[in-house]
């Protein structure tokens, strides 16, 4: 089954991570080593990662996501990016989809 988010579904992290910011970086540590592809990786968000990250909070569809960081990434194709970072979280096991 291919794995894929979308931009009418809503999207939450899972509690299998803890993330947190440090110093202007958002790192996410997973709690079981079933997520990612070593029980000991961790994962470093960049800026755009970051942005997305902070709006992946389980009440909004991606759409609303990208909508509010179009403005903040002007000129980029921010759906395609916001679609493509959550459909990477997904095959790692780090969100989950919201019903």
């Amino acid at each position: 089954m291919e794995i894929g988010a979308s931009l009418e579904k809503v999207y939450r992290p899972t509690e299998d991570i803890v993330a947190r910011e440090i110093e202007g970086e958002v790192i996410i540590v997973p709690l079981v080593g079933t997520i990612g592809d070593r029980e000991s990786e961790f994962y470093a968000l960049n800026e755009t990662g970051r942005a997305i990250w902070r709006l992946l909070d389980g009440t909004k569809p991606l759409s609303a996501v990208a909508e509010s960081l179009s403005e903040e990434f002007e000129g980029t194709e921010i759906e395609q990016d916001v679609l493509g970072f959550v459909t990477e979280l997904l095959r790692r096991g780090i969100v989950v989809e919201v019903s």
